[in-house]
């Protein structure tokens, strides 16, 4: 039995050039900030950003047969994989043409930009034109939301097809009964704190373009700075406060947002996650205060930058890698959890952590208990279901086997166990936290295998797996 035949590749085609064409705008965009600064790159935009519009055309309107054919979650999920991998490309093309820099350094830039891991790989990232400074906190901004996300909240019509694009991208919450409609809140919401992170830089001294790209890096949790010593560079205590309130806030489920003017505030004292993570983010950086003496408010910094996934930094990697090794493993344990599901964050994600402890109670209590009797476990009021703590420790194994063999892959290399695993754990989590100077270091097999782990990471595994599962359906004969 074949999985994927003619009629999918058509649909697959049909709808990824529709993506395409979004990909192919955003390409555009630095154009306006290239004409500002008189930088004279335009035609490095230009020329990936038209390819992609003119693919998509093509593929939109010449795979049209069997139009009718219904989008499945197999669809989708293939879909999102290759547009996330297309936007990548697109994307480090523009960067190999303005900076000449090596196309498989310009593939990993773009793509740590789109999946928010925010791990560079230009030593010095102030020598870089402004414009291309822009375009990687635009695709971070963009790429934290969901670069399928964005596109079909704008360019599809509502339906079945939205719908299956958007939980590809492993978003299940619905803010509205509708995908659009839910889409067209939580862009709003997102616009919202993005102008909100801007005006607070502003007032607190930032330059206006400092302001902007940094809160566009900042609300997506993507980190990656326009300066070389990250938020650190500003030295500005006030500055430090904003963006641990911009990294929470992007690590916060955009429902919970949307509930909170209408319960006053509620929605955030009976989120799950959210107190989790602010119990975690607390006790973490009192715990670490105790056993390290590390300046108290960047520490804090580190915890939030750490489990919000967002890698922003007022530490040197160098400095955080003399830290005490305790303090590292609780960072990466904290990199691995992630914030709250339906946010901008990588990672496993709180809810399936919380789902997993939940699951190994509940079956430790059925055990201890008289024979046949079931223990009912509750998360935030809903029933926890055998097949949800299932998929949880499916997915955490899974998650973990990653991690594994990257690990092991950059170690045959002869790389720093302690700080391969910390740099593979930021990789895999979308995080961009370093101990080491590891990203210059990389041999190019090694930078191949980080683009996969973002890739993977960012769309959560599976439909990366399907995809490379379908491609061995296609040409298996």
């Amino acid at each position: 039995m074949r999985y994927i035949n003619k009629g999918d590749v058509f649909l697959i085609a049909r709808n990824s050039g529709l993506l395409m064409i979004g990909i192919g705008v955003l390409c555009l965009i630095p154009i306006i900030v290239d004409l500002i600064y008189l930088e004279f790159n335009i035609m490095g935009y230009a020329i990936p950003g038209l390819i992609s519009i003119a693919l998509g055309l093509i593929f939109s309107r010449s795979f049209n047969k069997d139009s009718k054919r219904k989008m499945r979650m197999k669809h989708g999920m293939i879909i999102s994989s290759l547009s996330w991998l297309w936007a990548c490309i697109v994307c480090g093309l523009a960067m190999f043409l303005i900076t000449g820099m090596n196309i498989e350094d310009a593939l990993f830039e773009s793509m740590s930009a789109l999946t928010g891991s925010g791990i560079t790989i230009f030593p010095d990232v102030e020598i870089l034109p402004q414009s291309i400074l822009f375009f990687r906190a635009l695709q971070q901004w963009v790429g934290g939301l969901g670069v399928v996300v964005m596109i079909i909240s704008i360019l599809t019509k509502p339906g079945t097809a939205s719908a299956k694009l958007y939980d590809s991208e492993a978003r299940e919450e619905r803010l509205k009964p509708s995908t659009k409609a839910t889409l067209k809140q939580t862009i709003k919401i997102y616009l919202i704190y993005t102008a909100a992170g801007i005006i607070l830089y502003l007032l607190a001294g930032m330059p206006a373009f400092d302001s902007v790209c940094n809160t566009f890096t900042i609300i997506s949790t993507g980190g990656m700075s326009i300066k070389n010593q990250n938020i650190g560079f500003y030295h500005n205590e006030i500055i430090y406060f904003i963006t641990i309130v911009l990294m929470i806030l992007g690590a916060t489920s955009f429902l919970v947002h949307y509930k909170v003017i209408k319960t006053r505030g509620k929605s955030l004292i009976h989120d799950l996650q959210f107190k989790v993570m602010i119990s975690l983010i607390a006790v973490g950086t009192i715990v670490l205060y105790l056993v390290s003496h590390i300046v108290p408010l960047e520490l804090l910094f580190t915890v939030v930058s750490a489990i919000t996934t967002t890698g922003a930094s007022v530490q040197s990697a160098s400095a955080m890698g003399a830290w005490p090794m305790f303090v590292l493993i609780v960072l990466m344990t904290f990199m691995l959890i992630g914030g709250s599901s339906g946010s901008t964050v990588g990672a496993i994600k709180l809810i399936r952590v919380i789902t997993f402890f939940k699951g190994t109670y509940k079956h430790l209590r059925e055990i201890l208990s008289p024979e046949g009797r079931v223990i009912p476990i509750q998360i935030s009021g809903h029933k926890l279901t055998e097949k949800a703590i299932l998929q949880s420790g499916n997915y955490i194994t899974l998650y973990l086997i990653c991690i594994l063999i990257t690990w092991s892959l950059i170690c045959l290399y002869g790389h720093d166990p302690i700080v391969s695993l910390f740099y593979t754990i930021s990789l895999e989590g979308n995080v961009g936290l370093e101990i080491g100077q590891l990203t210059q270091a990389l041999q190019p097999e090694l930078k191949l295998i980080s683009i996969f782990n973002m890739w993977s990471g960012r769309l959560e595994i599976y439909p990366v797996l399907i995809t490379l599962r379908s491609f061995f359906e296609v040409f298996k004969r």
